[in-house]
């Protein structure tokens, strides 16, 4: 996965053709067309958590005493994992998405792969490979999650997760480690933190649209900076967190509740008091909006914004405010709850 060191500002400049740049010498020879599996169309296939996903994989013509095999590039250890192999008769599954995955074999020249209730760790690249003795070829596909990323840190302050303890903290909130690419993207659309975090592969990165002294001096561009690799035991950061589409609905209980009162409210609607990615879920597909700071899972208090105004909080921005975790005795919020 490459990474960008520091990413330029905001305003994209015309660029000459590729071709104009990239020439192939005279007498190199093309690039070897695929012979029996077909490109796709569209490499990159776009879902959300919980649907049925397709990713493509057609052979033009069925060689003697092949196999077809999935496997999905894991970016925290760049392993592929085999997920199913078959030999157009035959198909054995493997792995964690074991359960979740068939082949789509519409038609005999078919090997497209079928993953259902798509889950946030399924995002990422997948491989289909045509073994067959010396002409094996391969075909790469994404598999994109619509979602939204967001920066934790626990109530002791910031910088106190290692890679693993900010892994686990991410998953404790409906979440995951985001990728890069996630993060990159959710920096395109304006996240701007100025406190490092982990990301799934180990790295570690913040997003600035804003530059300011705080973060790196005012004479750097916008852009994701970063850290790079860092030692997964010892350093400490936050993290960066994403959460794709809820099967289920987050609403507010009005009230003056502590915290043991907050989670006792949504059980008695037959709910649980929602996570903090939750909150960001409804926030991003549900348009939820409220100036009401509420009780979340981890004890902390947090509010949607959809439409900003001055009353609530007074940000240009939408997004998801926070008062912070404040003692759990106290009597002043009211809860978010989730059911599914």
């Amino acid at each position: 996965m490459h990474r960008l060191l520091l990413l330029g500002c905001l305003w994209l400049v015309a660029a000459p053709p590729v071709s104009s740049i990239f020439q192939r010498p005279t007498g190199t020879p093309a690039p070897l067309r695929l012979q029996y599996l077909l490109e796709p169309l569209h490499p990159t296939v776009h879902t959300q958590r919980g649907a049925t996903a397709t990713l493509p994989c057609v052979l033009r013509t069925l060689p003697h005493n092949y196999r077809v095999k999935w496997s999905k590039v894991e970016p925290a250890n760049y392993r592929e994992n085999i997920i199913i192999i078959t030999n157009g008769l035959y198909h054995k599954n493997y792995g964690p998405l074991s359960p979740r995955v068939r082949l789509r074999h519409s038609h005999r020249y078919d090997a497209s792969l079928t993953i259902t209730d798509v889950a946030l760790e399924d995002e990422g690249r997948y491989r289909c490979q045509l073994v067959n003795g010396l002409e094996d070829e391969s075909i790469s596909l994404t598999l994109h999650l619509e979602g939204v990323v967001f920066p934790y840190q626990p109530s002791n302050g910031r910088y106190k997760f290692n890679y693993h303890e900010a892994k686990r903290a991410c998953e404790q909130q409906d979440s995951r480690l985001a990728t890069y690419q996630q993060l990159y993207k959710a920096w395109t659309e304006g996240l701007d933190w100025c406190n490092a975090g982990w990301i799934l592969d180990g790295t570690v990165h913040y997003p600035i649209i804003n530059s300011r002294e705080p973060c790196g001096g005012r004479l750097l561009l916008p852009g994701v900076r970063t850290y790079g690799a860092r030692d997964k035991q010892k350093d400490r950061f936050d993290a960066f967190c994403f959460t794709s589409a809820l099967q289920g609905q987050v609403y507010f209980i009005r009230g003056h509740l502590n915290f043991k009162e907050a989670g006792q409210a949504c059980r008695n609607h037959g709910a649980a008091i929602a996570k903090v990615g939750q909150l960001y879920s409804a926030w991003r597909f549900s348009q939820l909006d409220r100036c009401d700071g509420g009780w979340l899972a981890d004890g902390s208090v947090r509010y949607p914004i959809t439409i900003p105004r001055e009353r609530c909080g007074g940000l240009p921005d939408p997004g998801v405010r926070s008062f912070g975790f404040p003692s759990k005795e106290m009597r002043t919020y009211g809860t978010y709850c989730f059911v599914g």
